[in-house]
């Protein structure tokens, strides 16, 4: 039986929400209930009293309670016996991400991040295709979600920030193509699109007082790389939909303006994702807290500059 799924059980009975336990463990609801139902198949009883307001233990599970307390109790005192650094950053982290973060935020992190650490290896997988746990020999993944993939999600996660996304162009690209006002003006103006797989990102989705639209795009280019599709806006090749992190610094130092602003993009979620708990090292947890500084930083210059609101990015407190 897995530790992690032990502390899931504990925490579960101890706030008598699967809701609220996910939270405190920095899970999401639906790895919460796997750890339970995996405990509870192997157990052969329900532990268990599930109804549509609230959960409590069951008969089985109040007389479980006790043991797994004890039994995770001996389980954490022997870790602690045999890996009396642990805390210390050391060993090998191998780690997914997009090409555009590999190349720009998380190359200058992981260099801060390793100079402090020096025991510390990198084994690093950069691609925009979704990597493969196992078959791509990585523990953790960094990956932009929206709220329901992380819903049906049944790995182990931490939530490092919301992302907003902007449609922006180049100062030399509006100078010689009017700015759009409206979305209908899009259809004079080439899109920068971002293609992965066999599919092209070509619908934008926005959002104004309320009312969704969707607008699909006329462009001659695209790419399975969103950094190129960031070089491109800023060589003035056209307008692109972007994340707010990815030209954060494009944004502040004028090599691209935003257009449209009276609409907004949906927020995705920015998750580091991991197949199991063991795999949470203090390495992790290190570059975890790192990317939510870097990024909230990021955040509070465009917000300070004026180029977005609170409201357009939300900081984690806030939702």
């Amino acid at each position: 039986m897995k530790t992690e799924d032990l502390q899931v059980f504990i925490k579960v009975a101890e706030v008598n929400s699967i809701t609220l336990a996910a939270k405190k463990l920095d899970l999401s609801s639906s790895a919460t209930s796997m750890a339970i139902k995996r405990i509870e198949e192997q157990l052969g009883v329900e532990l268990l009293v599930r109804s549509t307001r609230r959960i409590r233990l069951s008969p089985e599970g109040e007389r479980y309670l006790p043991m797994a307390k004890q039994a995770l109790d001996a389980l954490q005192q022997g870790l602690a016996l045999v890996t009396e650094n642990k805390q210390c950053i050391h060993g090998e982290l191998r780690m997914a991400m997009s090409s555009e973060m590999g190349r720009n935020l998380m190359r200058e992190l992981l260099n801060k991040v390793q100079n402090e650490n020096p025991a510390l290896s990198l084994r690093l997988h950069v691609s925009d295709s979704r990597v493969d746990f196992y078959r791509d020999g990585v523990d953790v993944a960094l990956r932009a979600m929206t709220k329901e993939a992380v819903k049906e999600s049944q790995m182990y996660g931490f939530k490092v920030c919301n992302i907003p996304h902007v449609i922006c162009a180049s100062p030399h690209y509006l100078s010689e193509n009017k700015a759009p006002e409206e979305l209908s003006d899009l259809a004079h103006h080439n899109a920068l699109l971002y293609k992965l797989y066999d599919q092209t990102h070509n619908a934008w989705e926005l959002t104004k007082n309320g009312e969704k639209f969707r607008v699909k795009v006329q462009s001659n280019r695209a790419v399975n790389d969103g950094d190129i599709v960031r070089r491109w806006c800023v060589d003035g090749a056209g307008i692109a939909k972007k994340s707010a992190i990815d030209v954060a610094e494009d944004l502040l130092n004028g090599k691209l303006k935003r257009v449209l602003t009276q609409y907004t993009v949906p927020l995705t979620e920015m998750w580091l994702m991991l197949p199991s708990r063991h795999l949470i090292t203090p390495a992790v947890r290190l570059v975890r807290d790192e990317l939510k500084l870097v990024i909230e930083a990021r955040r509070q210059k465009l917000i300070e500059e004026g180029l977005l609101t609170e409201n357009e990015w939300p900081s984690l407190e806030s939702l």
